[in-house]
């Protein structure tokens, strides 16, 4: 019997890496610094506004677009940390920012359309262009600074070039683009005409005492710009799957039109929860702050061990140069062997790489969990890597 013919983008898909590897950690019994979700629970407020809702307001269907208390909020949040004038109508509420980006894919990338993708990116991004039919073209950066390879993005512009993927701050290594980066980001876009997808879902968690500014605040990019943001990531609040995109109201409606057939809508009781959270920058400044000693941790640890880190300042990550740190496996390699031998589950870089050839001598270490554990890891990984 012929078996049915299936997409071939998702039949010769391999799993994501981060669900190999805490596959694996799973199995090993390792501590799993590889995907990226805090131990502990959210803050304590959050959690007591959503029962609240629980109990006191709908569980039907919210409107599509979101509820109108976290639309507000939101636009208000920005407001007051970014500068951006926005209103309701700028921010449609999704379920978790990566059906946000795919709401944006599909909603601006056609058949045959060139997206602009940097190296690393999060592994979704170019699947989802794939599925509506786009090509994604890959553009490396280069470690260990990671800097925006402006001429390398202007010479990859074409006439079917439609959009620019950005992921700001930089996952996963953990860096932020500059204000003269983001001034030449924006002087492209306008240029050659391009959408700018802003995946912004690491911009509160920031460990270098500034706010986050986004590419949609530079001249000329308020009508090209999506900017995606995330509950789950400004809490430590993953489970929940509360995330949104914000653009100019023309924009926003045909992406909502996208959204409506991926999830429709989320629920309301943590919608309703997340619109309390916004409000409270104190709230968010003390997770914020709780994430800031944990990374000091890890890199204490490390440093400690003899493990070389790079250069970052934002994320829950923290990445390790392997050469320089006497390791004499690349990065797949030492994933793959750590987790079982040092019982250490941590990402491959490379994993998170297409287009230029990828370093294979850097792995990345979720640095959002108790200071404990992140010492007993590093000193297991140390003590694996002194008997290699």
């Amino acid at each position: 019997m012929t078996a049915p013919s299936l997409n071939p983008l998702y039949a010769t898909m391999p799993t994501t890496i981060f669900e190999a590897m805490s596959a694996l950690a799973r199995e090993h019994g390792a501590i799993n610094l590889g995907q990226g979700f805090p131990d502990g629970p959210p803050p304590l407020a959050l959690a007591q506004a959503a029962a609240r809702a629980m109990a006191e307001r709908s569980q039907q269907y919210p409107p599509m677009a979101g509820v109108p208390e976290l639309r507000d909020a939101v636009a208000a949040f920005y407001a007051r940390r970014q500068g951006l004038a926005l209103a309701r109508e700028h921010v449609i509420v999704t379920s978790g920012a990566t059906e946000a980006v795919a709401a944006a894919i599909l909603a601006t990338v056609r058949a045959g359309d060139e997206v602009l993708v940097l190296a690393p990116a999060y592994d979704a991004y170019a699947p989802l262009v794939r599925r509506a039919g786009g090509v994604p073209v890959f553009v490396g950066l280069a470690p260990p600074d990671w800097a925006m390879p402006i001429d390398a993005l202007r010479a990859a512009i074409t006439p079917r070039t439609r959009a620019l993927i950005l992921n700001d701050p930089l996952n996963p290594t953990g860096t932020v683009t500059s204000a003269a980066e983001r001034t030449a980001l924006a002087q492209l876009c306008v240029s050659a005409n391009l959408i700018a997808i802003c995946d912004e879902v690491w911009e509160v968690v920031r460990f270098d005492g500034l706010r986050h500014a986004s590419l949609m605040a530079e001249p000329g990019m308020a009508a090209r710009t999506i900017k995606v943001g995330s509950a789950g990531k400004i809490f430590g609040a993953t489970g929940w799957k509360v995330g949104w995109l914000v653009a100019d109201p023309a924009l926003a409606t045909v992406v909502a039109r996208a959204h409506q057939f991926l999830t429709f809508t989320t629920p309301p009781m943590l919608q309703w929860a997340v619109a309390e959270g916004l409000t409270d920058d104190a709230l968010i400044d003390a997770q914020v702050a709780d994430w800031a000693a944990s990374r000091q941790a890890l890199l204490e640890a490390l440093a400690h061990h003899g493990f070389a880190t790079l250069p970052g300042s934002a994320t829950w990550f923290s990445c390790i140069d392997l050469a320089q740190s006497g390791v004499p496996l690349d990065d797949r390699t030492f994933a793959t062997r750590a987790v079982a031998e040092a019982g250490v589950a941590t990402i491959p870089l490379s994993a998170l790489w297409e287009g230029p050839p990828a370093p294979r001598h850097i792995v990345r270490l979720c640095h959002c969990k108790p200071p404990p554990m992140l010492r007993a890891a590093v000193g297991k990984l140390a003590a694996w890597r002194d008997g290699l």
